[in-house]
C-alpha cells in the first residue's frame, strides 16, 4: 500500500519532514500547503513534489501533517474540520505541535480521529533526525508501519508514552539549538587561538558528529568515553576542569528543564 502525505505548514520542521518523506516514498505522493504559497512552491520544486492548499490536503491525504505553531492550531483545524467530517476515506492526523496532546488535537479537529503525535528535530532534513512519536488509540499497527516506512528517511524513530513527549522534546527537539551554541563556541575558541574560521567550524562539527556516533555505536557511557580522552595532567582534563568551574553541566541541565517547563506551560 502506498500512502499519500500532506503537509500543512512548510516551515523548518514541516519542510524537514517533507524532505525526509521524499527519500522514502515517491515524491508525487507528497503534497505541500503553506500560508505563504511561494514557500510551498519553492520547496515543491526542490523536491519534485506537489503544491496544494489546506483544503486539498484535508480532503485527500492519508497522513495529514499539522506543521503550524501551537497557537495557530485551533484556527487551522477549525477551518478544515468540515472537510474532515465529510471524508469517506480513512486518514490520520500527525501533529508536531509542542504542548498539544492527542486529545487536544481531536477536540480542535471536531472528532475522535486517529492521531499520531510526533516531536521531530531539524536534522531529519538530512536523515539524521530523532523523531519521537506516540500513536493514539485509533491508529492500527499497519498504519503505524506505514508511517514508520514513510518517515524512514528522517533518521531514528522511537515510540514513547505520550506523558514523556514534552521531556523527550526538550532533549531531542530543542537540543539542536543547544548543540549549535556549543558548536559555535568551540569554533570561536579555535579562532581565538589562531585557526581560520572555516577550519575551526569544520573541526568542531566533525568532532561532534563523531563523538555522538561513537556513543550510539559503541554503547559506552559518555562519562567513560570522556575519561578515555583525559590523560593524567593532560590538556583535556584542564579543559574539562574549566567547563566544570563554569557550571557547564548544570547549565545544560537547566536548559533542558526550562524547555520542558515551557512545553508544559503551552497546554
Amino acid at each position: 500500500m502506498m500512502a499519500t502525505l500532506g503537509f500543512i505548514g512548510c516551515g523548518s520542521m514541516g519542510g524537514a519532514l517533507a524532505r525526509a518523506a521524499c527519500k522514502s516514498i515517491p515524491s508525487d505522493q507528497v503534497f505541500l500547503a503553506n500560508r505563504t504559497v511561494e514557500k510551498a512552491r519553492a520547496l515543491a520544486e526542490e523536491l519534485d513534489c506537489r503544491v496544494a492548499d489546506n483544503a486539498a490536503v484535508a480532503e485527500n491525504a492519508d497522513f495529514i501533517f499539522l506543521g503550524v505553531k501551537p497557537q495557530m492550531m485551533a484556527d487551522m483545524l477549525a477551518d478544515i474540520a468540515p472537510l474532515l467530517e465529510k471524508r469517506e476515506t480513512r486518514f490520520i492526523l500527525v501533529s508536531m505541535a509542542a504542548g498539544l496532546t492527542i486529545a487536544d488535537i481531536q477536540k480542535m479537529a471536531g472528532g475522535s480521529y486517529p492521531v499520531i503525535r510526533i516531536m521531530p528535530n531539524t536534522p531529519a532534513a538530512i536523515g539524521e533526525g530523532m523523531i519521537l512519536y506516540t500513536c493514539g488509540d485509533g491508529v492500527t499497527k499497519a498504519e503505524e508501519k506505514l508511517f514508520l516506512d514513510a518517515m524512514a528517511g528522517a533518521g531514528r524513530l522511537a515510540a514513547i508514552p505520550e506523558g514523556h513527549m514534552d521531556v523527550g522534546a526538550a532533549v531531542s527537539g530543542c537540543g539542536p539549538a543547544f548543540v549549535d551554541l556549543f558548536l559555535e563556541a568551540m569554533a570561536d575558541g579555535g579562532v581565538a587561538c589562531g585557526l581560520p574560521r572555516a577550519q575551526a567550524l569544520e573541526f568542531a562539527a566533525q568532532m561532534m558528529v563523531g563523538s555522538a556516533r561513537l556513543v550510539l555505536e559503541s554503547g559506552k557511557h559518555p562519562g567513560a568515553l570522556k575519561d578515555a580522552v583525559c590523560s593524567p595532567a593532560g590538556s583535556t582534563i584542564q579543559g574539562v576542569r574549566t567547563l566544570e568551574n563554569a557550571g557547564f553541566r548544570g547549565a545544560v541541565m537547566e536548559a533542558v528543564i526550562a524547555a520542558y517547563e515551557k512545553s508544559k506551560a503551552l497546554r
